[in-house]
């Protein structure tokens, strides 16, 4: 199942835009099935640090908001898009004034 960008909720957000908020629940709600079935077969979770929240969202998230220090790193890809097009204003030049902290990738995703 496709989550990020998923065909079905971009055209359910589509209808709430449009001001057709029962079109657009009833499609989020067929998302929402559709990803629950989904989700008893495979991790969905596309985290890719070490962590032992990995594919537990309701927790993972819980943390995160009990500490307000930072976004889940599922959230990171979604908030970036929206932080580079805000960047481009100052042509990325804050890209200089940023040092990324190392982070633990899990196995399946380091480069050994």
């Amino acid at each position: 199942m496709i989550i990020e960008n998923n065909p079905k909720e971009l055209e359910a957000m589509k209808k709430f835009h449009q001001g057709n908020r029962q079109e657009g629940l009833r499609l989020q709600e067929e998302f929402v099935a559709e990803f629950r079935k989904a989700y008893r077969e495979k991790d969905h979770c596309p985290c890719q640090k070490a962590c032992r929240y990995h594919g537990n969202c309701k927790e993972c998230v819980a943390i995160h908001r009990a500490h307000q220090e930072h976004v889940p790193n599922c959230m990171r890809p979604i908030l970036n898009s929206k932080i580079k097009v805000l960047s481009e204003l100052t042509e990325h030049t804050i890209a200089n004034e940023i040092e990324p902290p190392h982070e633990i990738l899990r196995k399946e995703f380091q480069n050994d």
